[in-house]
């Protein structure tokens, strides 16, 4: 981050604030979050329970920083150590806002679960209604008339995938945000590391080419990020919980492991803006996921 970012001159009435995205695992949460950005920060897939940390996002304009946070999807129901720890950040998405963006299908019930701990934050709230071009009008409109029947937070439809209210969603942020000077550097775009981001795109092609519980037994821990001029070279230790998953990761005469790699090599090349040359390395951690020691070893919260 530059610091001389601060040196440019502020409005007096210069808003800033946390905006916490919370919702259901699949709900479009990441997809949001990248499309105000116009740029992909939060890796997007069509399996639950792809996001596994909180991730910032900083959308600055000329009078406004709104500091948008990615998080995991609510898991009601927490099945081990990995989930607890996801929901952790997803516990501290509550206490922190200013506002929090509670992003629904726009055909789902009433989640009264969820609702009701929202209410006991009094954060300012919008209920964002998502996935609207898989829908009717007609559903769409029963579905926000439904949430204002048991609410008075703001409802709004959109659709993440496809832009479109997004205009609508921001514009209706900034008249609940708050008046203060930015809490970034003005040319900030997060607040994670090339390498976070290294190693969450190599997870994300793990959850395009692998499937059953390949994805989720999977992390990935970079431990090794040098700049050359030319060229980026990335170390990569996947670590799986057997053998078994081990032998399918790398895959007949290696051939599953390069094609990843090569997947992952063009997706980093391509957010990194320069050539990068990825070596991976698979290891064998037994029961990851359900030790905390374990998890704070391979940094995966």
């Amino acid at each position: 981050m530059n610091q001389s970012s601060f040196d440019q001159p502020i409005t007096t009435n210069f808003q800033a604030g946390f905006v916490n995205i919370i919702g259901k695992p699949n709900v479009g949460k990441s997809t949001l979050i990248n499309q105000i950005l116009g740029q992909k920060l939060s890796i997007v897939t069509h399996k639950l329970q792809t996001t596994r940390h909180r991730i910032l996002g900083i959308l600055n304009t000329k009078n406004s920083q709104v500091v948008f946070s990615d998080t995991p999807g609510i898991i009601l129901s927490p099945q081990y150590a990995l989930h607890h720890a996801m929901m952790q950040n997803v516990n501290t998405a509550f206490k922190d806002a200013d506002i929090i963006l509670w992003i629904i299908d726009s055909n789902a019930k009433e989640e009264f679960q969820i609702l009701e701990r929202i209410k006991k934050t009094n954060i300012k709230t919008i209920i964002v209604l998502n996935k609207t071009d898989l829908y009717t009008p007609h559903t769409i409109q029963a579905s926000i008339a439904q949430w204002k029947k048991h609410t008075d937070f703001d409802v709004l439809a959109i659709s993440a995938l496809k832009n479109i209210s997004i205009d609508s969603l921001l514009q209706k942020i900034l008249q609940h945000l708050p008046q203060h000077p930015p809490y970034y550097p003005l040319d900030a775009l997060t607040d994670k590391s090339e390498r976070f981001f290294a190693g969450e795109i190599i997870r994300e092609k793990i959850f395009e080419q692998y499937h059953q519980e390949i994805p989720y037994s999977t992390a990935v821990v970079i431990t090794n990020f040098k700049h050359h001029e030319s060229i980026i070279y990335i170390q990569a230790d996947i670590y799986v919980e057997s053998i078994s998953q081990k032998i399918i990761v790398i895959g007949k005469q290696g051939k599953s492991l390069q094609k990843l790699s090569t997947a992952a090599s063009t997706a980093l090349s391509a957010f990194l803006e320069k050539k990068v040359s990825l070596s991976s390395t698979i290891k064998v951690m037994t029961r990851w996921r359900k030790q905390p020691k374990r998890l704070q070893q391979l940094a995966c919260y």
